[in-house]
């Protein structure tokens, strides 16, 4: 057995979003970084999960997740400095969730 592989450092929670019960593995930082924005926005993370899966990212559920992450604070970040997101940013569905004016709460 080898034993200089490092362990991962990825946690393993069970949620249940719109495809039926499922784990999600990512990094501690990751799930910190989504109970903070449920708390910003007010909302569990199963009820965050199926808004990230409903904007139609073509990527796999994890993926997405990471994906609506670093862009929902990014968009923060622009918007506390009066600057506007990149054009990339801004034609990604998942951007929808956080800009639409009904769920932001910076």
């Amino acid at each position: 057995m080898r034993t200089d592989v490092p362990s991962s450092r990825l946690t393993n929670w069970n949620i249940v979003p719109l495809r039926g019960q499922t784990s999600m593995r990512l990094e501690p930082e990751l799930w910190d970084a989504l109970a903070e924005i449920c708390t910003r926005e007010r909302q569990d993370l199963k009820s965050l999960v199926h808004q990230i899966e409903a904007a139609g990212y073509t990527g796999g559920r994890t993926s997405a997740v990471r994906v609506f992450v670093v862009q929902y604070f990014r968009n923060a970040a622009s918007e506390m400095h009066g600057i506007s997101p990149p054009a990339l940013y801004q034609k990604h569905p998942a951007r929808d969730l956080v800009s639409n004016g009904q769920d932001a709460v910076f």
